[in-house]
């Protein structure tokens, strides 16, 4: 009874706003709430990651180390989400306690020192630093886009001043924040392997 009730009365109300006519230049304006990662904004983040690590090397050739330094500090900030949580970030070549970074410093570590726990680095250089990089190109062999997340698998190609070239696997995972902006929140890298 109370149902029928209800029903009769909302048939009621709907039937009486049904009778007046809404104007016709008042269409409403559809707001869009959309969250989804695209496959051009990953190509976009992917050719930002690169151009920040050659930013890094050059800042290390003209200002040394504390200008490589700080352009690392704002590529971090820019770029990964250690604002919101640990990163699951590891370098391609780290060993015993470095080897996973889920830390800004960690992370700072990595782009340029001193990171003591690669000796081919030096100790106060880390992979922007320890060679003049001049292009990076990434190559990706599979992209999935799952919403607000994406990730990518694929080559990153390096080439430094002297023209030699150097290739990392790498794997990453973007989230998209609240603002719009992506953020890398898994990086992994390794060296292709080699069956000599």
């Amino acid at each position: 009874m109370f149902g029928r009730c209800w029903s009769v009365a909302a048939a009621a109300v709907l039937g009486a706003s049904a009778l007046a006519p809404l104007p016709a230049s008042s269409d409403p304006v559809v707001q869009v709430f959309n969250a989804m990662v695209t496959e051009d904004e990953v190509m976009k983040a992917q050719r930002g990651w690169c151009a920040a690590v050659l930013a890094i090397s050059n800042a290390y050739q003209t200002g040394g180390y504390a200008a490589a330094k700080a352009k690392a500090s704002a590529v971090i900030d820019a770029a990964y989400g250690f604002d919101y949580g640990p990163i699951a970030f590891k370098p391609t070549y780290t060993t015993g306690e470095d080897t996973f970074r889920s830390t800004r410093a960690g992370a700072l570590a990595y782009f340029v020192g001193p990171d003591p726990s690669i000796p081919a680095f030096g100790k106060n250089q880390g992979f922007a630093t320890y060679r003049h990089w001049k292009s990076c190109e990434v190559k990706d062999y599979v992209m999935q886009l799952f919403g607000n997340t994406a990730n990518t698998m694929g080559l990153v190609r390096f080439t430094d001043a002297k023209g030699q070239v150097g290739y990392v696997e790498k794997t990453f995972t973007f989230v998209r924040e609240m603002n719009g902006t992506l953020r890398i929140v898994l990086h992994h890298s390794s060296a292709p392997f080699d069956a000599r």
